[in-house]
């Protein structure tokens, strides 16, 4: 098979030009922007995956088309690995130099892609496509495709799914079917299969009742949950809102019910203390929320869904009998109520890593059982070869708990965060235990905590170790926060430079509402004295010079 690289050319000159001069960076979510000048990217990404198919000897390689929890009127791409995992970090950098070169440097620099990586352009190479179900997807889907057809890659596009569907095909495709079938059909299955065993025919126990509300944000998740709902033979009773009738993510769906603290629209007055769930706008995030007798709003986040499932799964490692080491991975912003509760009480290893999913990811891979979560709701379970040997192992000498712990394995996705899978997991547990809402939310009570965000002239002068925690320079900050913490009952906080503006992000948490502001402000102030702030220097909230954040 011969491939003429003019060929790319030519589909980037006649129909996918670069509009758009401005750099635009590879990150842990991919590329994301303003939908109409992704066309370009979203081809040489088609390009981009059929060479690194290529070059892992043919392995499949997933595309995604989706801006997650962003406005409608973003989207996004991201690849994925052929063991689900994030397009590996050598990589980010070659995705990010042939997004940002200009139409006529196209050629030169697939050529030298594939002179750098020693790669057989006549080898098989497979890419899976899939989009989420904004009005602009399916033209940048096509983008993709003619990306890898224009250097004779062999595509398969799967419509609208959601971002934990692609990445469960890829690992079944890649797996052989071991995995699971790689279809819609073989998703399903393979969840709602296990989930059904574990529940029974005991829909409610104690304090559970079978419903739970579902915001779907107006995103795909709305239409696969209808389609779950079709298959589980009301073993789970689920009411489901924001179905696409609105925007995707406006004023609804899991960042929006976090960050605001409040009921999504559209979400119907619900009998006090029922479960309701809110994901994002391309399903791989999850969080719970409920309203009480006295109209109080309640989250239950990323932390608590950590918590809880970390408490079960270590009971059924006992219950087992087997030597399995369990482990939990937060991020900084993981509220440290949460922490204590784990290490304190559930006798759990935490691992701290920094903000960002593959951080995550990577670090629970280092545990037999990895229990990783954002407070966002981005989080799943992975399970080395070496458990679930032991676990299969025990299975089959009769014991009916590591029965059940293979099931539960089943139910979850351990390829990516996955909202619906998590829910499952969720509900299964709180069924187990017997738990409604109040329950679970009575385990520990959160800290109160606070982030500000201090504009500066560059970010850059912050730097940062251990996780985040730390900040490095300038020189002299981190033991001026250290002397304000120390001033606070339970006191905590950390700065980090934004990702993507001239801004410092600040937490804190305190023991008091009261406590956690003043020192959320005590640090602001610090940073914006010693890291460059722009504008007034900061202030007290009290005062009445207002602040920059």
């Amino acid at each position: 098979m011969s491939i003429n690289l003019r060929t790319v050319y030519a589909f980037a000159r006649e129909m996918y030009q670069k509009k758009s001069n401005d750099p635009i960076q590879y990150g842990t979510a991919g590329f994301r922007g303003k939908a109409e000048n992704l066309d370009s990217v979203m081809f040489r990404m088609g390009v981009l995956a059929t060479l690194r198919s290529r070059v892992l000897g043919g392995a499949v390689i997933g595309v995604m088309i989706t801006a997650s929890h962003n406005p409608e009127p973003d989207n996004g791409v991201k690849l994925i690995d052929p063991k689900g995992e994030m397009l590996d970090p050598s990589w980010e950098s070659i995705a990010t130099e042939l997004a940002n070169v200009t139409d006529q440097e196209l050629e030169e620099q697939v050529g030298k892609i594939i002179k750098e990586n020693s790669i057989d352009v006549s080898s098989s190479s497979n890419v899976y496509v899939g989009m989420d179900n904004r009005y602009h997807s399916p033209r940048l889907l096509k983008a993709v495709a003619d990306g890898v057809i224009a250097l004779k890659g062999n595509v398969k596009e799967f419509g609208i799914v959601t971002t934990p569907m692609m990445h469960y095909y890829v690992v079944a495709a890649n797996t052989k079917g071991a995995y699971g079938q790689p279809t819609e059909e073989g998703y399903y299955t393979k969840l709602i299969t296990a989930f059904n065993a574990l529940r029974g025919d005991k829909l409610e126990n104690g304090n559970y009742k079978n419903l739970v509300l579902f915001d779907g944000a107006n995103g795909v998740g709305a239409r696969k949950m209808l389609q779950f709902i079709k298959r589980m033979n009301n073993t789970l009773q689920v009411d489901v809102f924001n179905k696409g009738d609105g925007r995707i993510n406006q004023d609804c769906g899991a960042d929006h019910v976090k960050v605001q603290q409040k009921v999504p629209i559209c979400m119907p007055k619900a009998e006090p203390n029922t479960r309701c769930v809110s994901v994002d706008g391309d399903a791989d995030r999850i969080v719970y929320f409920f309203t009480d007798e006295n109209g109080v709003f309640h989250l239950l986040d990323g932390d608590r869904i950590a918590t809880l499932i970390a408490d079960y799964l270590m009971d059924m490692v006992k219950k087992c009998g087997l030597e399995l080491n369990l482990g939990l991975v937060q991020t900084a912003y993981a509220n440290g109520a949460s922490t204590d509760y784990i290490v304190n009480k559930l006798k759990v290893p935490v691992a701290c890593v920094p903000t960002g999913v593959k951080h995550l990811h990577h670090k629970a891979l280092e545990f037999d059982i990895g229990v990783y979560f954002e407070a966002n709701g981005h989080g799943t379970v992975i399970f080395s070869d070496n458990a679930k040997t032991l676990i299969k192992k025990a299975a089959d000498e009769g014991n009916a708990e590591a029965k059940q712990f293979l099931l539960i394995i089943d139910v979850i996705n351990e390829t990516v965060g996955d909202a619906i899978s998590d829910m499952l997991l969720v509900e299964t547990i709180l069924n187990h235990k017997g738990w409604d809402v109040k329950d679970w939310l009575g385990c520990y009570d959160d800290l109160p905590n606070l982030q500000l965000k201090i504009k500066v002239q560059d970010r850059n002068v912050i730097t940062t170790t251990d996780a985040e925690r730390v900040c490095v320079t300038p020189v002299g900050l981190q033991e001026a926060i250290n002397e304000a913490v120390a001033n606070y009952k339970r006191g905590r906080s950390f700065v980090r430079p934004s990702g993507t503006e001239d801004v410092v992000r600040v937490y804190a948490e305190a023991a008091t509402k009261e406590d956690c502001e003043s020192l959320a402000y005590d640090v602001g102030i610090l940073v914006h004295k010693m890291a460059g702030g722009v504008g007034p220097e900061l202030v007290h909230p009290n005062s009445s010079v207002k602040a920059h954040f």
